[in-house]
C-alpha cells in the first residue's frame, strides 16, 4: 500500500486512514502507533474490517508537491528495525486488539 492516501482526521491526531493500494482498492486502517527512527516517521496500523494480530508499518514521506503520503517499507533491514521498535512499544503498553 504505497499509493495516494487520504487521511481521515479526528481532532489533532489522525486515528483512521483511508489507504489505496496499487490495484486501486481502498481500505480503512486504524492508527495504533507512531514513532520516529533516523529522522523518519513511521505508523503502525491495523485494518478496521479485519482486526487480527498483525499490523502494517508505513513510512511518512513527502512527495514532489510537498504533501505527506505513506509508503510501504521495502528495505528489509529498515523494516526489521522499525518492527522491533513497534513490537517493544506494544509489549510495554500491553496493546490488545
Amino acid at each position: 500500500m504505497a499509493d495516494d492516501k487520504n487521511i481521515i482526521e479526528d481532532g489533532d491526531m489522525p486515528e483512521y486512514f483511508l489507504l489505496t493500494d496499487e490495484s486501486g482498492k481502498e481500505s480503512k486502517f486504524e492508527l495504533i502507533g507512531e514513532t520516529e527512527m533516523d529522522g523518519s516517521i513511521y505508523y503502525a496500523m491495523i485494518p478496521v474490517e479485519d482486526k487480527g494480530d498483525e499490523y502494517v508499518i508505513l513510512k511518512v514521506v513527502t512527495d514532489e508537491n510537498g504533501e505527506d503520503m505513506l509508503e510501504s517499507v521495502d528495505d528489509d533491514d529498515e523494516f526489521d528495525k522499525i518492527a522491533d521498535i513497534f513490537d517493544d512499544m506494544f509489549m510495554d503498553n500491553d496493546y490488545d486488539n
